[in-house]
């Protein structure tokens, strides 16, 4: 297991686990490459601890309920029974801010659309991975999903997770991933093996993007705000000028505008 360590930041890496352990061999010999590669690791850790929104603004990207966001965050008394959260170690308390992991972690739960998720079995489960890959996050990760699909399947038999709930089904002894999770597999946009970006749409082909670097974690596409995208429409613009405007295409401004309606429709049915 190599070790990376930076301040109060620290990521261990297990052996195998992709582009960041090549990088952390092959700098090895090299202190000037060792050095990049420390800063870049820890660099990146600190993305996905970093407090990016607040709960209803992350709930709101997210296209779910802030109850049940803050449910999955800080756990709660459900039926005279008290839960401990699924996303968070421990609860923070009150509506503390949502961290890039917790916001990425966060569309995991969302893509199995379902209101009653199983709080015990999930934590339970989440537990098992946090203690295996030594990491408080480690859905934000995307070894379990690619090389380490048997032992995601362990872990959720250990948990007794419900199968509506499985992100790995063994198939005569082919680990494949659920379709909720295939489908934030592919949502996530992977810088090596940790989550750097986020793709709020359904739809694949949509350039539209969540990238806590870019516009502080709002959505944009090359850049530009979609909610500035939108402003411009309202001001009569037309979709060609926007996009002269912002050195776009005209297929990016529908990408956008649809994406602003999509929202909107999805807070007012809230």
């Amino acid at each position: 297991m190599a070790v990376v360590s930076r301040g109060v930041c620290e990521l261990r890496i297990r052996s195998g686990s992709g582009t960041a352990i090549r990088a952390l061999l092959s700098s090895a010999n090299d202190p000037h490459d060792a050095a990049f590669t420390e800063d870049w690791t820890t660099m990146t850790v600190q993305t996905l601890n970093r407090e990016m929104y607040s709960e209803a603004e992350a709930a709101r990207l997210l296209g779910i309920s802030q109850s049940s966001l803050n449910y999955w965050l800080e756990g709660g008394v459900r039926r005279g029974k008290t839960y401990r959260p699924v996303i968070r170690v421990e609860a923070r308390g009150g509506r503390a801010p949502v961290t890039w992991a917790e916001f990425v972690e966060a569309g995991l739960l969302r893509s199995y659309r379902r209101s009653q998720v199983p709080m015990r079995e999930l934590r339970a489960f989440i537990d098992l991975q946090r203690k295996r890959y030594d990491l408080p996050y480690p859905l934000a990760h995307r070894q379990p999903f690619i090389g380490d699909r048997h032992l995601l399947f362990a872990d959720q038999e250990t948990a007794q997770l419900a199968p509506d709930y499985a992100l790995v089904t063994d198939l005569h002894g082919q680990y494949l991933l659920a379709a909720p999770a295939e489908d934030f597999l592919h949502r996530v946009t992977w810088d090596g093996d940790l989550a750097a970006g986020w793709r709020p749409s359904g739809d694949p082909a949509s350039p539209v993007r969540i990238d806590p670097d870019v516009r502080f974690g709002r959505p944009a596409i090359k850049g530009i705000s979609t909610e500035v995208i939108r402003e411009h429409r309202q001001a009569g613009e037309s979709d060609d000028e926007i996009a002269d405007a912002f050195d776009m295409t005209p297929d990016d401004i529908t990408w956008a505008l649809a994406y602003e309606l999509g929202t909107a429709t999805t807070q007012t049915a809230a």
